[in-house]
C-alpha cells in the first residue's frame, strides 16, 4: 500500500475523478434530453404515430443514424473545429463535451424508441376513445408506460459514457483515461494505470447500483 501512495499523485487522482464526474454528468444530462426530444419527435411522426410525417421522420432517422453510425474516437477529431467555438477550446474536460453528447444522444434515443414501441396500443387507442389530447397521451400515457425502460437506459448509458470519457483523453480532456494514458502507460507508471483503471470500475460499479435502486423503486410489478 506504502509503495502504491509513493508512486501517485493523489492531487492528480482527485483532479482526474472529478473532471470523469463532471464530463460523464454534464453530458448524461444533455444526453438525455436531446435523446429524448429526437426520438419521441421520430416515434410521433413515423407512420402509425399521432403526428405522421415522412418527410420529418426520414430526416430525423438519417441524421441520427449518421452519428450513431461514427465511431467516437473519430467523432471527438471530427468535432474540433465546432468545439473550440463552442467552448472555446480543444483542450480540457469542456472540449469532449459535444463529442460525448453528440454520441451518447442517439444511443439513449434508440432505447427510448425501443421502450415506447413495447408501449401496448391498446392503452393508447383506449385513451384516444376517451378523449385524451396527444399531448396528454405523450405525458399521462406514453412516458409512464415506459419509464422504467427508460430509467434503465440511463443507467447503460452513464456506464458507456464513462468509458468515452476514457477515450475522450485523445483530445487531452483530463480525467482518469488521461491519467492513466499520459501518466501511467507513457512513463511506464503502472501503479497510476491500475490505480485509475481500479477507480473507474468503482464509478461504474457505483451508477451500476444507483440505477438499480431506482429501478427497483420505480418497478411496481
Amino acid at each position: 500500500m506504502r509503495s502504491i501512495l509513493e508512486n501517485i499523485d493523489i492531487n492528480a487522482m482527485i483532479a482526474a475523478l472529478n473532471e470523469t464526474l463532471f464530463m460523464t454528468l454534464i453530458s448524461l444530462i444533455f444526453a438525455v434530453i436531446l435523446g429524448m426530444v429526437l426520438w419521441i419527435a421520430i416515434y410521433l411522426t413515423q407512420d402509425d404515430g399521432l403526428y405522421p410525417n415522412l418527410i420529418v421522420n426520414k430526416m430525423l432517422n438519417l441524421i441520427v443514424n449518421v452519428f450513431r453510425a461514427v465511431p467516437y474516437i473519430i467523432l471527438v477529431f471530427l468535432l474540433l473545429p465546432s468545439t473550440t467555438f463552442l467552448v472555446g477550446s480543444m483542450l480540457g474536460a469542456k472540449a469532449a463535451l459535444p463529442s460525448l453528447i453528440l454520441s451518447s444522444a442517439p444511443f439513449y434515443g434508440r432505447m427510448v424508441m425501443i421502450a415506447l414501441n413495447e408501449v401496448d396500443g391498446g392503452t393508447i387507442e383506449a385513451s384516444k376513445a376517451m378523449g385524451a389530447s396527444n399531448v396528454q397521451i405523450i405525458t399521462k400515457v406514453l412516458i409512464p408506460e415506459a419509464k422504467l425502460a427508460l430509467f434503465s437506459s440511463i443507467t447503460v448509458m452513464s456506464i458507456s459514457l464513462v468509458g468515452y470519457t476514457a477515450m475522450s483523453c485523445a483530445i487531452g480532456s483530463g480525467g482518469f483515461g488521461n491519467l492513466a494514458y499520459l501518466y501511467g502507460f507513457v512513463r511506464t507508471n503502472n501503479y497510476v494505470m491500475y490505480t485509475a483503471t481500479f477507480l473507474i470500475l468503482v464509478i461504474v460499479f457505483i451508477i451500476q447500483f444507483i440505477g438499480d435502486y431506482f429501478v427497483r423503486k420505480i418497478d411496481k410489478r
